[in-house]
């Protein structure tokens, strides 16, 4: 029989002469472990779930023109396309114009709703988005001046002269005018400056005022971190000529402030569960030695050198860290995931490389925690053992 199949034999015969002591420690290994497990994919885990959370309260970052003037589609498209795909979460660009609805003078916004929604998803639509053209979506404000309900038709005109008329002005003078009729799909409640638009889409605005590929501003949701986020704005100011990228402070900051903090409750209560679990297992460990000090005694007595009684005492424990790391990656995949659906109400990811990070923690865990009831064995007096001292 082979010395390694012959040492593991030895000291898994020992585990289970000694099985209710052992499943202690086994069960102070596993929950630590769990909880390392769990608290460490939900660490890496955090800032996507955050991400997530924080996109919900609108965007992250702005496109403004950087010499006064309006952006080109081709210059957006340039900047937004220094962004990581997978990091850009929605784009929306917008041009406002100066309109006049029943000779009241209005304010219309031109949007891409597609986009708009994932940037704005925190806006309430009584009714439906705009998606077919001659569809608006009016703001709350805006509805109540005009009495507007969803399905009413409403006519926009555009004074194509740039010369928003007056009341007066229209019913005295001739103007170069266009109008064109929308159907209103739905009411727009956001307790912002929204409410005083009436949005269309940017096709139809090109129609109504006869100009294209212009716009004033745009807003994008990026999912990353608030370094990532201070680079990319940097980058893009940089290097794409007439856009300036700034950062949606309020957004950004509380989104880090937020992270930073949990991140760091994560990191405490991982340290603390393991200084718990090393305390147990060392405990555990000190009252095996004292039970099997006979069993030193007589070994050593018998010719055993210390080597050999540290080898086997560090054995079962590393093999206690390893079985009860193994059972720990499992079970705090669970625990992470239960964590993650009832605070974020999303699933999390499961990180493989995590398992095997995971075993040797705790087997590192376990055999730092074996070495001061090892040493208590090789202390072991063999005569005074023997004599019943």
């Amino acid at each position: 029989m082979k010395k390694q199949t012959m040492f593991l034999r030895m000291i898994t015969a020992s585990l289970l002469r000694r099985r209710s002591r052992m499943l202690v420690a086994l069960l102070a290994i596993a929950v630590g472990a769990t909880i390392l497990s769990g608290l460490v994919t939900i660490y890496y885990d955090v800032p996507r779930q955050m991400g997530e959370q924080f996109r919900s309260y609108g965007a992250n970052m702005i496109f403004t023109s950087s010499n006064g003037g309006t952006l080109s589609e081709e210059a957006l498209n340039q900047a937004k396309e220094q962004i990581k795909e997978n990091q850009l979460v929605g784009f929306a660009p917008y041009r406002y114009e100066n309109i006049t609805v029943n000779e009241r003078p209005m304010m219309a916004a031109a949007t891409d709703f597609d986009g708009a929604a994932k940037t704005s998803p925190y806006w309430r639509i009584d009714g439906s988005w705009p998606s077919q053209p001659g569809e608006a979506l009016v703001g709350k404000e805006t509805a109540q001046t005009l009495a507007l309900n969803t399905g009413d038709k409403v006519t926009l005109t555009f004074d194509l002269d740039k010369k928003p008329a007056t009341a007066d002005e229209a019913a005295n003078a001739e103007r170069n005018q266009n109008n064109r009729e929308f159907s209103v799909v739905g009411i727009l409640d956001t307790g912002g400056n929204e409410e005083k638009y009436i949005f269309i889409s940017t096709e139809d605005m090109e129609g109504l005022t006869g100009k294209s590929d212009s716009f004033d501003m745009a807003e994008l949701s990026v999912s990353a971190s608030q370094n990532e986020l201070k680079s990319y704005a940097d980058s893009i100011s940089k290097k794409t000529d007439g856009v300036s990228a700034r950062l949606v402070k309020r957004v950004t900051q509380s989104e880090n402030t937020v992270l930073s903090k949990l991140q760091a409750l994560v990191l405490l209560v991982t340290v603390i569960v393991l200084l718990l679990t090393m305390i147990c297992v060392a405990t555990t460990m000190m009252a095996v030695v004292t039970e099997r000090r006979k069993e030193v005694g007589l070994r050593k007595a018998l010719g055993a050198s210390n080597r050999s009684i540290i080898v086997e005492f560090m054995g079962e424990g590393l093999l206690l860290g390893g079985i009860g790391g193994l059972l720990g990656s499992l079970c705090g995949f669970i625990f992470a995931q239960a964590v993650s659906m009832n605070v974020f109400n999303s699933s999390i990811q499961f990180h493989w490389l995590l398992i095997p990070v995971t075993v040797l923690v705790s087997v590192l865990v376990t055999g730092l925690s074996c070495l001061l009831p090892v040493r208590s064995a090789t202390d072991v007096d063999p005569a005074l053992v023997l004599k019943g001292e």
